[in-house]
């Protein structure tokens, strides 16, 4: 699976991923800049927050309560917002570009 990682200033990093992994996991492995993942994946922390492609979203599903509840703590948060350790990687996010927004508090 090819998962397409977008800098905040424009950069993109295409990823090799596994469905099952997260967003996350994926960014980790391939060392993208920008996702610190301080939690490793516990959803308490808010540093692997990036924005979704919008006619994406459907594919990838809503928040989930704890995930929006940490959501709270990041900065600059968009209506396509998420947590990339929150989404677990299936066929159909196949290209997706996930964009990173320009710093993770």
């Amino acid at each position: 699976m090819k998962i397409i990682f977008v800098a905040f200033n424009g950069d993109e990093k295409i990823v090799d991923a596994s469905v099952g992994q997260s967003l996350m996991q994926a960014a980790v492995a391939n060392d993208v800049r920008g996702i610190d993942a301080d939690c490793g994946g516990a959803c308490a922390c808010a540093t692997c927050h990036v924005y979704i492609e919008q006619d994406r979203f459907p594919d990838i599903g809503a928040r989930a309560g704890m995930e929006a509840s940490m959501l709270e703590f990041a900065e600059n948060v968009k209506p396509n917002s998420r947590l990339a350790c929150q989404i677990p990687i299936s066929v159909e996010l196949e290209g997706v570009r996930i964009f990173l927004p320009e710093a993770q508090h």
